[in-house]
């Protein structure tokens, strides 16, 4: 039997793989503009990071996964998002001392996550990322949620819908905490055994809850709003404050609970609202996670951050029937009649690829129709043909495609007049 891609994986093959690359080049092009820095952190970390960095209460660490043991005896895991590692590589490289604060970063790469395939959503998954560490302003959460928002409509999104959520700091959510304990236990029998689990580890955890979302007592659940102290009401206003300048509409929502422990201050989701688009609407999350970096063993630092999967934001294109400018042409096809003729046109290949060019040449002895048609599918600008006959006049006949004006060439200076051409 042949062996076949491991399910929830997917090929990106050619002619899919140029959206993909247009997709991020869009991003690190934004990130440029934005001054945020490339980082790449290996595929797998110790697992330790994940069940300090993202939380062991989160369905993350509990259930999805994909851990083992190497050779040594070490526990390792397969990075299942990418802020963890990031503040890991921020710590390691005492990245708090570098002279240009806050440190601004960007990732982009593969993430796993053993759950039920479904559309849109992959074991192995693309996440694109950014983190902001060592600043506490407002300003930097309004920025993070500008560049996110200006991904989707620079490639074309329309629509879109912005939540955000305060969390609060430690003295916020340690109330909120309280008062969510007391408002489940008396009834926390009637829930799922992970939610029953999250009671006193983590209560913030049963409102993210996908077997309850129904149940009457999360309608009911205590606001984090209502328990917000003064500091945090007037961060958050702040934050809502900076978005209506910038001109970005959004939505509160207090019962937005990001999936990770790590958590507070502004929490945020960008959804898509396209008809057909699916139930789970959700394309990017992010928030602030002020103690991420004590809790990892380093200095206290402020950090805000999001990250968005290519495979959801693709599903939101195709939904919303965006058609990206991909350019999937080439500059110039080689037709070659006659042995010698077929020769000379690798050097003249070689030589047009050197100056810029891209280009395409027959490999399989077709027929001058059978290069035509090639060059057709290609969708070449220019197709060049040489047969010996032109090449013992040292000529080339060039043909642009558009418009079938065919223009007859001294092979000794092609290139620079095929140069002249373009201009």
């Amino acid at each position: 039997m042949a062996i076949q891609m491991p399910r929830g994986t997917q090929d990106i093959l050619p002619g899919q793989s140029e959206l993909w690359q247009y997709i991020e080049n869009t991003a690190r092009d934004i990130c440029r503009r934005y001054q945020y820095k490339e980082i790449r952190t290996p595929i797998f970390e110790h697992t330790e990071l994940f069940l300090r960095g993202v939380g062991d209460t989160t369905d993350i660490v509990q259930k999805e996964m994909y851990s083992f043991k190497d050779r040594g005896d070490r526990d390792i895991t397969l990075r299942p998002e990418g802020t963890a590692a990031v503040v890991r590589s921020y710590i390691e490289h005492k990245m708090f001392g570098w002279p240009n604060q806050p440190v601004k970063l960007y990732y982009i790469g593969p993430m796993f996550r053993y759950e039920r395939p479904q559309a849109g959503r992959f074991r192995q998954f693309v996440q694109f990322g950014i983190e902001a560490l060592g600043s506490a302003d407002p300003a930097i959460d309004a920025e993070v949620l500008a560049l996110a928002m200006g991904i989707y409509k620079e490639l074309g999104l329309k629509k879109l819908k912005l939540v955000i959520n305060s969390l609060g700091d430690k003295e916020s959510r340690t109330a909120h905490r309280n008062a969510l304990i007391g408002h489940f236990e008396p009834r926390i029998g009637e829930f799922c055994e992970d939610c029953q689990k999250r009671l006193q580890k983590n209560p913030l955890r049963i409102l993210d809850c996908k077997k309850d979302r129904d149940h009457e007592l999360m309608k009911s659940s205590p606001s984090i709003l209502d328990y917000l102290n003064e500091e945090s009401k007037v961060y958050f206003d702040k934050v809502q404050q900076l978005l209506t300048d910038l001109g970005i509409d959004f939505v509160v929502d207090p019962t937005l609970v990001r999936g990770l422990d790590y958590y507070n201050h502004t929490a945020f989701e960008i959804m898509s609202d396209a008809e057909g688009f699916g139930a789970i609407t959700t394309l990017c999350g992010g928030g602030r996670y002020n103690g991420l970096a004590e809790e990892l063993g380093g200095p206290e630092t402020p950090g805000i951050g999001f990250a968005l999967s290519i495979e959801r934001l693709i599903a939101a294109l195709e939904a919303e029937k965006v058609e990206l400018p991909i350019d999937r042409g080439i500059d110039c096809y080689l037709v070659s009649l006659g042995d010698a003729a077929k020769d000379y046109t690798v050097k003249l290949a070689y030589e047009l690829r050197n100056a810029g060019f891209t280009v395409e040449k027959d490999y399989n002895d077709r027929k001058a129709k059978a290069q035509f048609k090639s060059a057709d599918r290609l969708e070449a600008k220019y197709v060049a043909i040489l047969g010996d006959d032109e090449l013992s006049a040292n000529k080339i006949n060039v043909k642009n495609m558009e418009t079938g004006e065919q223009k007859e060439l001294d092979l000794a200076t092609f290139v620079e007049e095929f140069k002249k051409i373009q201009d």
